[in-house]
C-alpha cells in the first residue's frame, strides 16, 4: 500500500493551474469553487464569523486556493478542497456506472448499488448519511462519526472497527479533515468504497488500497451552484447532480491514468513550442510559463511511475500462460 499521506501531494500535483476563480461560496452545507469548471467539499460543521478572507478569494488561482488542503484550519482546507476538485474537473470523467436516484433516497445511491453485497458482511460506515439507519436491519452495520448522533461511534472507533470490517464506506471529507491516511491505512484490508461529492477524481487512488470510488457528475452546475449557496444539503441530488461509481481495479485505473497523462503531454507540448517562440524572437527574460512547464514536467513524471506501478500490479494478477 502507498503511504497514504502522499494523497495531498498527488492532489497538488493536480492543481498546479494559474486558471483564476470566478466565484467562491461556503455554504451551510457545501463549498462550491467556480472557474471554467465546478467543484465542490463539505463545508465544516463548525460556524464562524472569523475568517480573514472575505471579499478577496475571487480572482485568485486554482493553485493559490489548492494550497491550503495541507494546513489544519478547516475552512482553508475546504475551500483548498473546493478548489482542487474544480480543477480535477477538466478532465473527462472515468467510465462507470451512473446511479439513477430514487426520490425518496437520492443520497444513498451508493448503498442502494451495493446492498446485494453486504448481506451478512460487518461493514462500517465512516460518516453519518441522511436516512442510513434504514440498513441497520439488513446488514451489520456500524457508523463512525465525528459529531455522534444516538448509536453512532466516535472517531476513536475506528481503530477497532476497521480492521475487522468486510466493507467500508468511507466518506471523502475525510482528505479534507485530514483523518484520511490513517482510515485508509485500517480499512485497508476491507473492500473499501470512498465516497460522497468531495471524492476527487484521482486513478492513483488505488494505490491507497481504495477499491471504488462513487462520486459525483454534475448535471446542472448552474442548479448546483444555487442549491449550495441556498444551504442545501441531500437536495443537490434532486437536479444539479448525480453518483458516479468507478470501480479502481489496476486495469480500469491504467487506462484512466493513460488518458489524462495524453491530455497533460499535450499540455507540455503546447508549452514547450510556446516557449521556443518566446526564445527565438530575442531575449525578454524568463519565459512567463516557466513555472507551469515545470510543474507539468514534475506532474508527468509522477503520473509514469504511478503507471508503472499498476502496470506491475496488473501483471500480477494475470493468469499465468500454460
Amino acid at each position: 500500500m502507498e503511504n497514504p499521506a502522499r494523497i495531498y501531494e498527488l492532489l497538488l500535483d493536480y492543481t498546479a493551474s494559474d486558471t483564476q476563480v470566478t466565484d467562491l461560496n461556503i455554504g451551510l452545507v457545501w463549498t462550491v469553487c467556480k472557474a471554467q469548471h465546478i467543484g465542490l467539499a463539505m463545508s465544516p460543521v463548525i460556524p464562524t464569523r472569523t475568517l480573514p478572507w472575505p471579499g478577496t478569494l475571487a480572482g485568485k488561482t486554482l493553485s493559490e486556493l489548492a494550497g491550503g488542503i495541507t494546513d489544519w484550519e478547516p475552512y482553508k482546507a475546504t475551500v483548498a478542497m473546493a478548489a482542487i476538485n474544480c480543477s480535477l474537473n477538466r478532465y473527462e470523467l472515468p467510465s462507470g456506472i451512473t446511479l439513477l436516484p430514487a426520490a425518496d433516497s437520492a443520497n444513498l445511491a451508493v448503498f442502494e448499488h451495493f446492498l446485494p453485497r453486504l448481506q451478512g458482511k460487518k461493514v462500517v460506515v465512516v460518516g453519518h448519511y441522511p436516512g442510513i439507519e434504514r440498513y441497520v436491519e439488513q446488514f451489520n452495520l456500524s457508523i463512525i462519526e465525528r459529531q455522534p448522533m444516538p448509536g453512532d461511534y466516535p472517531d476513536p472507533a475506528c481503530e477497532f472497527l476497521l480492521p475487522d470490517a468486510d466493507w467500508v464506506f468511507l466518506t471523502a471529507s475525510s482528505i479534507t479533515n485530514k483523518t484520511f491516511p490513517r482510515l485508509a491505512e485500517l480499512a485497508q484490508h476491507a473492500t473499501t468504497v470512498l465516497m460522497g461529492p468531495t471524492v476527487p477524481w484521482l486513478p492513483e487512488l488505488h494505490e491507497f488500497a481504495i477499491d471504488y470510488l462513487a462520486g459525483i457528475e454534475v448535471v446542472d452546475p448552474v442548479k448546483l451552484y444555487q442549491t449550495a449557496a441556498e444551504g442545501g444539503g441531500v437536495r443537490i441530488f434532486d437536479h444539479a447532480v448525480r453518483y458516479r461509481i468507478v470501480d479502481l481495479t489496476p486495469g480500469n485505473s491504467m487506462m484512466w491514468l493513460k488518458n489524462q497523462i495524453a491530455q497533460d503531454y499535450s499540455d507540455r507540448q503546447q508549452l514547450t513550442l510556446a516557449m521556443e517562440q518566446w526564445y527565438s524572437t530575442g531575449p525578454k527574460g524568463r519565459f512567463p510559463e516557466l513555472v507551469r512547464l515545470n510543474q507539468i514536467t514534475a506532474k508527468l513524471s509522477r503520473m509514469d511511475s504511478s503507471y508503472k506501478r499498476l502496470w506491475d500490479m496488473h501483471s500480477d494478477a494475470l493468469p499465468e500462460s500454460s
